[in-house]
């Protein structure tokens, strides 16, 4: 019998793929914007409307409040499925960026007390939005083609470093907020029209690793970095997702299929729980390297 794979909504996957898996369970979350409450429901299909509009709140100065899943929450949408009989492993969002890990984990104690006859774990993927998502399709192929939970937990173990993050913004307003670059360098970079690429490194958190000049050149980086470090590309699913910017995801797209002869990518929205800190504009490339040493190519920088 296939067992659970459990992810909270920050993984961003659209509703259209989320409907075409087996045993896949997305734990909703929350945030709040200009003092209403909003649940983010990944099989809700209105959600990518709803996008634009979240992202032409902040473009008009709204701010955007993130709420992490408790434990209280993981246990209450877990515990239907084992009491099916059935096993679950959670893949939650990076511990660096949230403590939806560490409330998984509490869960998961608990859940073992309540249930010990039944296999049980949360793992930190040191991912996030569409990079949290891949690794939750890579183990999704894994597990059905007939692999056992620990099997599926020990390849989660051992491949989520090499879920690579690229990534580009437009507004460095929401990376000072969110304590990415400091007000000067914010400052200074939008005054000279600086695109700060980013990464996620082997901790899960963001960092800023690159400065370039203009929008179109942000983006042409994002394409060499896969040239340079994806694991034979013509050969992997690549994820690409957006802040309210989708022509700009599907030139990207578009080139790596030309270029480097992707054979699928998916192209979704950056939801709000990155969405937040990462603000309109954003454009995040994600795909398997070689050895997880792509989150270790450049140093930080201010």
């Amino acid at each position: 019998m296939a067992f659970w794979i459990v992810t909270d909504a920050c993984c961003d996957l659209p509703a259209e793929y989320i409907e075409k898996q087996d045993h896949l369970y997305i734990v909703p979350m929350s945030y709040q914007i200009e003092g209403q409450m909003h649940e983010i429901r990944l099989t809700d299909k209105t959600l990518p409307a709803r996008m634009n509009d979240f992202y032409d709140q902040l473009e008009n100065g709204a701010v955007a409040t993130t709420f992490q899943v408790t434990q209280n929450e993981w246990t209450e949408h877990m515990t239907p499925l084992l009491e099916q009989g059935e096993d679950v492993l959670m893949l939650a969002l990076s511990s660096s960026l949230s403590g939806t890990y560490l409330t998984a984990k509490a869960a998961e104690a608990e859940l073992k007390e309540k249930f010990p006859e039944r296999s049980i774990f949360a793992f930190d993927t040191r991912c996030a939005s569409l990079g949290e998502g891949l690794l939750v399709h890579y183990a999704l192929l894994y597990r059905d083609v007939g692999h056992s939970i620990e099997e599926t937990l020990q390849w989660v173990t051992d491949n989520a470093l090499r879920v690579i993050h690229w990534f580009t913004v437009t507004d460095l307003h929401f990376l000072h907020r969110g304590g990415r670059l400091s007000a000067t360098s914010a400052y200074l970079g939008s005054i000279l029209k600086i695109k700060p690429i980013l990464n996620v490194d082997p901790k899960g958190r963001l960092l800023p690793r690159i400065k370039v000049q203009g929008r179109r050149h942000s983006l042409k980086v994002l394409y060499e970095k896969v040239e340079q470090d994806a694991l034979e590309p013509g050969e992997q699913t690549m994820f690409i997702s957006h802040g309210g910017c989708e022509k700009d995801a599907l030139w990207l797209a578009e080139r790596l299929k030309d270029k480097l002869d992707v054979p699928e990518i998916m192209v979704s929205f950056i939801g709000p729980i990155v969405g937040s800190h990462s603000g309109p504009g954003t454009v995040a490339v994600f795909f398997l390297d070689k050895d997880g040493s792509a989150r270790l190519d450049a140093p930080d920088i201010g």
